[in-house]
């Protein structure tokens, strides 16, 4: 395909904008936490279970379909994480057959100091915005992940 002329099609120059500045700001906080990640061992499906498990405690399958991976693949990440100290697996309380996935002590300490390492680095983007502007942009980031964003 050609490239689109701006002039010709402005609703397709904008449609790019939108994309390129997405997979920009993508980069720059996949760098964030790619670098944060190494700094504590983990990979970055480690940091996003960490993240998950932050403010719930879920069952291994919901935790595979937050991760968008099968069963087998959670359950041995589980097993290595929780060799490390930093997951619990406990009985779901409402059904015999089902397990959680929850932080222990210090899985819950490393949850949170990645957290804040993690606002801290990200902050010379965010801080550029004003208090609307950060309201507004949170708005539409979670309109655009929609029910998926978990």
């Amino acid at each position: 395909m050609a490239p689109t002329d701006p002039a010709a099609d402005p609703a397709a120059a904008s449609q790019q904008e939108l994309v390129d500045a997405v997979v920009m700001t993508s980069f720059a906080t996949m760098a964030v936490l790619t670098r944060i990640a190494a700094e504590h061992d983990l990979s970055l499906t480690q940091l996003r279970v960490l993240a998950i498990l932050r403010d719930r405690r879920v069952k291994m399958t919901e935790l595979a379909d937050y991760l968008g991976l099968d069963k087998s693949t959670v359950s041995g990440l589980v097993d290595r994480a929780e060799k490390r100290g930093l997951l619990q697996r406990v009985p779901n309380p409402l059904d015999g057959r089902a397990v959680d996935v929850i932080l222990s002590a210090p899985g819950a300490e490393l949850a949170e100091a990645g957290a804040a390492q993690i606002a801290r680095a990200l902050s010379p983007m965010t801080s550029v915005l004003s208090r609307v502007e950060a309201h507004r942009l949170t708005s539409l980031l979670q309109r655009m992940l929609g029910p998926a964003g978990g």
